[in-house]
């Protein structure tokens, strides 16, 4: 599958990742270079300026770092390095504009309404957001159901709205003794209650993969329809979710259905979807240091299967040396926090964290170029071939794609 992806230039500022990538050998299909410029980025709008120009830091007045500078707790504490990335259907892939960069200090603002400030991701949305003043982070993806546009309804709406709200329901999260913690279900539901009550969507649907990594190295996922994660680690698939459909490629969906849609689908004999936030499927996962969380679209498992996203992602770790051979096997490297790490506190301003870009933008870049390959059977027509023989599908299926990537690194190590 790489023989069809085109050269990849990716701009590297991490001194240690550059040199490992450069000692790994240019011949994997990405150029490397050096970049000292540094513009602001307006976390509010889609990154418009190549990636060595992105500063997430911008929006605060002093860069920090995401951790402690000590690891003096008896049980192990985590962060989080986190980066997605993204590519709308039908339009050209460009590794520089389309990744983001999650910053744990930028403020989240509520609803983005203005449509050109959304990431150019299509029908797919993603959010990241600090769980208020902890270290816990949540995460996650959503993708717009496509058959609302027959109905004049823009699909893409639902999804990046029910994102936004839950990355501010996260951002603004305080304890509250009279009130349980969010769990992904709870911040999947707020979400959904917040979209329903927004007056600019009448009408649409999504799925949804929601995340919430804690410090204390927990994992909660609530997955509803075919949108999905994967948990790798030490170069073996760990854990993953199993999508959830009423039928063939008819996956469970979160809707606003408005009454008069509801009384056309009675008047011909017929129902319409409109499964909640309760019916996803919850679970309960341990982290470790070095362990790679991979949370996407259906526009990603369509054209990846898990073993692809292994492949993918161990090949990128190593080359990086941030998993490394040895006598008992595949183990995290020492290095794996200065790779993951946003700034070093030296130069004053920020610096890219550059192994989880390589991931996301790696992941993505694979799935766009199996989308449009129309030799190579992916996932989706090996299912189609399966239920519907006589389809005669073949290749890929294009589609949005939306992936985000979460790097977890123990405090100390």
């Amino acid at each position: 599958m790489a023989s069809h992806l085109p050269s990849l230039a990716v701009v590297v500022r991490n001194p240690i990742l550059l040199h490992n990538l450069v000692k790994a050998g240019g011949s994997r299909g990405f150029t490397i270079s050096l970049s000292h410029q540094q513009v602001p980025l307006n976390i509010c709008a889609v990154p418009r300026r190549p990636i060595s120009q992105l500063s997430p830091f911008s929006a605060i007045s002093k860069p920090r770092k995401f951790h402690t500078s000590a690891a003096s707790f008896s049980t192990p504490k985590f962060n989080y390095g986190i980066a997605a990335s993204f590519n709308a259907k039908d339009t050209r892939y460009n590794p520089d504009k389309n990744v983001f960069s999650f910053n744990p200090y930028n403020h989240i603002y509520a609803r983005r309404k203005d449509k050109r400030t959304r990431p150019n991701s299509g029908q797919d949305a993603f959010f990241v957001s600090r769980m208020g003043e902890s270290q816990d982070v949540a995460f996650g993806v959503a993708d717009g159901v496509g058959g609302w546009a027959d109905s004049g309804v823009d699909p893409a709406d639902f999804a990046h709205g029910i994102c936004d709200y839950m990355a501010h329901a996260a951002y603004t999260y305080k304890p509250d003794q009279k009130k349980a913690p969010y769990t992904a279900r709870s911040l999947l539901q707020k979400g959904y209650e917040d979209i329903c009550r927004d007056p600019s969507v009448p009408a649409g649907g999504s799925t949804a993969c929601v995340a919430i990594a804690k410090e204390n190295g927990s994992l909660e996922i609530a997955n509803l329809g075919d949108s999905g994660f994967v948990q790798l680690r030490l170069n073996a698939i760990h854990n993953y979710s199993e999508p959830q459909t009423h039928a063939f490629n008819t996956p469970y969906q979160l809707s606003i259905v408005p009454e008069k849609v509801l009384a056309q689908a009675a008047a011909f004999g017929g129902t319409q979807l409109h499964d909640l936030p309760k019916d996803a499927h919850v679970s309960q996962h341990t982290l470790r240091h070095g362990d790679v969380l991979v949370v996407a679209s259906d526009g990603c498992w369509d054209n990846l299967s898990s073993q692809d996203i292994l492949r993918i992602v161990s090949r990128l770790m190593i080359d990086a040396r941030a998993w490394e051979h040895t006598e008992e096997g595949i183990q995290v490297s020492p290095r794996l926090r200065q790779l993951t790490d946003t700034d070093d506190g030296k130069s004053g301003v920020e610096e890219i964290p550059s192994l989880q870009n390589f991931l996301a933008v790696g992941i993505t870049s694979e799935a766009k170029a199996a989308s449009m390959n129309t030799k190579l059977d992916g996932p989706f027509a090996k299912e189609v071939q399966r239920y519907y023989p006589n389809e005669h599908w073949r290749g890929g299926k294009v589609d949005d794609i939306c992936v985000v990537v979460a790097i977890v690194v123990e405090q100390g190590k």
